[in-house]
């Protein structure tokens, strides 16, 4: 369990899942390596306890996690099949409900667990298992594995060893604790393989990325005297390069890299005139707070939001927040 929440909500989630006819793990759109290993985690967890259990995202698995087990049991598209074999829904590491991309329809007459770790979480769940403390939401669902006593496997350690991976930037955020450290050590003693993990997230990008960065670093500019690196792809460039959405995976950290820079912003398309900004925090910013200006959400270090318009017109609006922050 996590210090910040009490120990009936996480008995309450227990007997949530452990009475329910099927329980549906979901994760928000787009979804990361904190929303698929936590969900990963989970699924193998629960179905190795006899626990009915499906997995459902709106947008697949990335490529770049399709290595961890199980991956290819997971649903993709706005229509979920299993969803009438199930009557408890676990949402893991989306802020709000609409952040997961279904509709209303698909949670009509099922409870909802909301397992996150985002400041910003609306708690839209019947359970809310929110800490903001916690470190990743596989770490949050690591810590109900453990409270259930649900089975213990290396596919379990090696999917929320990639959760904190990714979202602590590899070990290098101030999120980063002694606690952090000793449950890396004791994933990695159950099975996880941190060599591997990091060949798959950081070392097995597809040429198409590799034409797409060069792209997207000639975007580069530095604003508020150095302290912010905005970048950008948009649709000529996926097309020029035969990428895709999941190449721009990353593309942000390129800005954060630099010395002086506290907040990187990074934008790029998410449908017609509408526009996906990223931020990313490095120490004194908190880009959480930031994306929530925009009607976005997220942590300190890492958040986002989407915006209406043209490429210029968002970034404009982008701009009036980012200068807000540091003036």
């Amino acid at each position: 369990m996590t210090a910040a929440l009490a120990a009936d909500l996480w008995q309450e989630a227990e007997t949530a899942i452990r009475q329910s006819r099927g329980v549906l793990l979901i994760t928000h759109r787009n979804p990361d390596g904190d929303g698929i290993g936590a969900q990963l985690a989970l699924y193998d967890a629960l179905s190795a306890a006899g626990i009915p259990v499906f997995m459902h995202n709106r947008d697949g698995i990335p490529r770049l996690y399709r290595f961890l087990a199980g991956a290819d049991r997971v649903g993709g598209g706005a229509q979920c099949p299993v969803a009438g074999d199930v009557d408890l829904i676990v949402s893991l590491d989306a802020g709000s409900r609409q952040r997961l991309g279904m509709d209303d329809g698909f949670f009509a007459g099922k409870r909802l667990v909301n397992l996150d770790h985002h400041a910003s979480n609306t708690r839209f769940g019947d359970i809310n298992l929110v800490d903001a403390a916690a470190c990743s939401t596989g770490a949050m669902a690591y810590a109900l594995i453990r409270h259930m006593d649900l089975p213990l496997s290396s596919d379990v350690a090696m999917a929320v060893y990639v959760t904190l991976l990714t979202d602590t930037s590899s070990f290098r955020l101030s999120t980063v604790t002694p606690a952090v450290h000793r449950l890396a050590a004791e994933l990695i003693e159950l099975g996880a393989e941190p060599d591997v993990a990091a060949r798959n997230i950081y070392a097995s990008h597809r040429p198409e990325w590799v034409a797409l960065l060069r792209r997207c670093l000639a975007t580069l500019e530095l604003r508020n005297d150095g302290r912010s690196a905005w970048l950008y792809v948009d649709q000529a460039m996926y097309a020029a390069t035969g990428s895709d959405v999941e190449d721009s995976e990353g593309l942000i950290d390129y800005g954060r890299a630099i010395a002086g820079v506290e907040v990187a912003v990074f934008v790029r398309p998410d449908g017609p005139d509408t526009w996906k900004a990223s931020f990313r925090g490095k120490s004194t910013a908190d880009v959480g707070a930031l994306a929530a200006s925009l009607g976005g959400g997220g942590h300190r270090y890492a958040s986002g939001c989407t915006l209406q318009g043209s490429l210029a017109e968002a970034m404009q609006r982008l701009q009036v927040q980012v200068d807000r922050l540091f003036s």
